[in-house]
C-alpha cells in the first residue's frame, strides 16, 4: 500500500531516497521504468513538455482559463470540445467567448443533449427532483461521442456531476482536461470544504468525532 499523502519528506521532489517512507511509490523501479518509456512516445511527449512549460512560465501568475489556452497553443490544439452542465450554462458561453476571441474554434454539447430517461439506466421515481423516473437524465456518454465524432483537438470539461465526469473521460478519445468541477455548495470550489474539514465541515467529514 503506497501513502504518499501522510508523506512530509518527499525526497523524490530532490533525487533523496533517503527522505522516503519505508514502503514508498518512488521505489517500484518497474513501474517508473515504464512510465518513462510511455513519456517517450510523440503524444506524451509534446503533452508533457506544453505542460511543463505552461508550469513554468504561468506560476503564480496564469489563471487556469490562461492556462489552457497557452497549453493548447503548445500542443497545436485549434478545434476545443467544452463539454458542460447545464447548470453552467452561463459559465460555458463566456468560456467559448474567450476561447473563440483568442482564435479557437469551439463545438460544445449540454449534458442534457439527447433528452435520455432516467428510467433508462434503471432510475425510480423516488430518485429524482420531479420524481418522474422519465426526468431527462444527464448525457456523458453523448458528450463524449459527439466531442469524437467531431474530431476535436482537445476536450475540456466544465461542472459536471460526480459520476458524469467519469463516464464522460471513459468514453472521450481526445486529450482532455478539467476547467471546474461541480460543487453546488462552495460555488464549484470543493477545496473550500477541504480546506475547514477540521473546522467548519468537521462535523460532516469526521462525525464520530
Amino acid at each position: 500500500m503506497y501513502q504518499c499523502a501522510y508523506c512530509g519528506k518527499m525526497g523524490c521532489k530532490s533525487y533523496d531516497d533517503e527522505a522516503t517512507m519505508p514502503v514508498c511509490a518512488g521505489k517500484n523501479d518497474a513501474v517508473h521504468a515504464e512510465a518513462a518509456r510511455l513519456f517517450m512516445e510523440e503524444e506524451n511527449q509534446k503533452i508533457a513538455k506544453a505542460a511543463g512549460r505552461v508550469e513554468v512560465q504561468g506560476y503564480g501568475s496564469s489563471t487556469r482559463m490562461e492556462e489552457v489556452m497557452h497549453f493548447c497553443r503548445l500542443c497545436g490544439y485549434e478545434k476545443i470540445g467544452l463539454v458542460f452542465c447545464s447548470g453552467l450554462s452561463r459559465e460555458a458561453q463566456t468560456v467559448t467567448e474567450i476561447l473563440t476571441h483568442n482564435g479557437f474554434t469551439v463545438d460544445s454539447a449540454l449534458c442534457k443533449a439527447g433528452s435520455l430517461p432516467k428510467s433508462l439506466v434503471g432510475l425510480e421515481a423516488e430518485d429524482t427532483h420531479s420524481h418522474c423516473a422519465d426526468e431527462v437524465m444527464c448525457n456523458p456518454i453523448g458528450q463524449a461521442l459527439l466531442m469524437n465524432e467531431l474530431k476535436v483537438d482537445f476536450t475540456l470539461i466544465l461542472g459536471l456531476c460526480v459520476g458524469h465526469d467519469t463516464l464522460v473521460m471513459k468514453y472521450l478519445e481526445s486529450p482532455m482536461s478539467v476547467l471546474a468541477v461541480k460543487d453546488r455548495v462552495t460555488g464549484h470550489n470543493p477545496l473550500a470544504a477541504i480546506n475547514t474539514a477540521r473546522s467548519y465541515y468537521r462535523s460532516r467529514f469526521f462525525p464520530e468525532d
